[in-house]
């Protein structure tokens, strides 16, 4: 079983592989095409520094990708996760402490391998492209802040849920399911009040008239708009975005300043009216649903292939603590789950061309998103050429070029 496991994860890499190369080779082929919508804005060398942006950093992706793949099978097929787990257990005899050491421990050692990674693409691919405007002090801080935040929370979840199996070995998976639902909307509540603000700085949106126009705007939409607010994103990268935060009726509109800037305020709106759209079509729960309903699976499942107790055996170990068994669950969810991307991905652009839609009838006019969506393609030098079979597999939205083909033909029939 062992080594059946070990070709499969071989097998899946080799598909991702062929892949990428498909999505690489197409574009070097329709790489220096203009697509149509884009003419006004993209010349043959911005196309050609979108096409040399989109290789890099795919090699870049490839070369993580491989050292961080060689790294997971030295560690559970290489014998390395038997010495781990059995130095673990000589440090405490304590289930909890076990556990918790055992997740921190490859947490840590995790962050510390991303490192240099995180130093090449901040430092050196985009500052080649224009994009970095971090500093070795902001990303050192957004490092040591995140590494902290990150262990801390993830060392209550750890203990928390390891203190309900052991309370309750029978039915821990519902339990412990009911425990992290409970964390992750907790977190959804907390994390824009409490954790965005350590790294980033929110104020009140400065153009006052914009932000009436946005809360007039989502109100026709039957949404509260609490706060309209702008962030400092432009701190770290010239990349822009714009988000939804909240539950329930209020919620909270976050603009990047850098989207400020290369915005108009009709384009904005068109922005926000497709966010708008994922939260009155019930885009956001129906997904919160759906993962909910999985996560109850996964633990369900979970349950039963621990206490069936040979788990370890399909891994070629002779035992394994119940948190190092998890880990393997983890490996096997990965293996099981990955033929499922192409529906995840599937059903994501779905709700994206609804709520495409969905904004063009909010507004009464396709044309301010799909100039939006040409102007995020052009600043963030999107690839506007991907592969349909590496789109269809991958991408959560719909193509740029397609969605903003069918934000033209609206703006025909209207």
């Amino acid at each position: 079983m062992k080594w059946l496991l070990l070709a499969l994860y071989l097998l899946v890499f080799a598909f991702r592989l062929w892949l990428r190369h498909l999505n690489l080779q197409h574009l070097r082929q329709h790489g220096r095409k203009v697509p149509a919508g884009f003419a006004e804005v993209v010349d043959q060398k911005l196309l050609a520094k979108t096409s040399d942006y989109t290789l890099a950093n795919s090699q870049v992706g490839l070369i993580e990708s491989l050292f961080g793949s060689v790294l997971l099978l030295l560690f559970l097929f290489g014998g390395l996760i038997d010495w781990y787990d059995s130095w673990i257990r000589e440090l405490t005899a304590s289930f909890v402490v076990q556990g918790v050491l055992f997740v921190l421990g490859l947490t840590l050692i995790q962050a510390a391998l991303d490192v240099p990674f995180s130093l090449y693409r901040t430092f050196v691919l985009e500052e080649r492209f224009q994009f970095n405007t971090s500093t070795p002090r902001i990303w050192l801080t957004d490092l040591l802040k995140s590494l902290a935040l990150g262990c801390l929370l993830l060392s209550l979840i750890t203990a928390g849920a390891l203190a309900l199996v052991q309370a309750s070995p029978n039915s821990w998976w519902l339990w412990v399911w009911g425990f992290l639902a409970l964390i992750t909307l907790l977190l959804m509540y907390l994390s824009p009040v409490l954790i965005e603000p350590l790294f980033f700085k929110f104020q009140p949106l400065q153009k006052e008239e914009l932000a009436e126009r946005v809360k007039v705007v989502m109100g026709q939409a039957g949404l509260q708009v609490d706060r309209v607010q702008q962030v400092d994103a432009s701190r770290r990268s010239k990349h822009s975005n714009a988000y939804f935060t909240g539950i329930g009726r209020v919620k909270r509109i976050v603009l990047f300043d850098t989207l400020l800037e290369q915005m108009s305020d009709d384009e904005i709106i068109g922005i926000l009216a497709h966010e708008a759209g994922h939260w009155k079509l019930g885009h956001i729960w129906k997904r919160l649903l759906t993962m909910e309903l999985v996560s109850l699976a996964v633990c369900w499942l979970a349950w039963q292939l621990l206490s069936w107790g040979g788990l370890a055996n399909w891994f070629g170990l002779d035992q394994l603590s119940f948190v190092g068994q998890v880990f393997l669950l983890g490996f096997l969810a990965s293996l099981a789950s990955f033929p499922l991307t192409p529906l995840s991905s599937g059903l994501s652009r779905r709700h994206e061309w609804q709520a495409d839609h969905f904004a063009c009838e909010l507004t009464g006019d396709p044309l301010p998103l799909a100039r939006a969506l040409v102007k995020l393609s052009k600043e963030n030098l999107s690839n506007l050429h991907p592969h349909p079979l590496y789109a269809w597999f991958y991408y959560s939205h719909p193509p740029v070029v397609a969605r903003i083909a069918r934000l033209s033909g609206d703006n025909k029939q209207s």
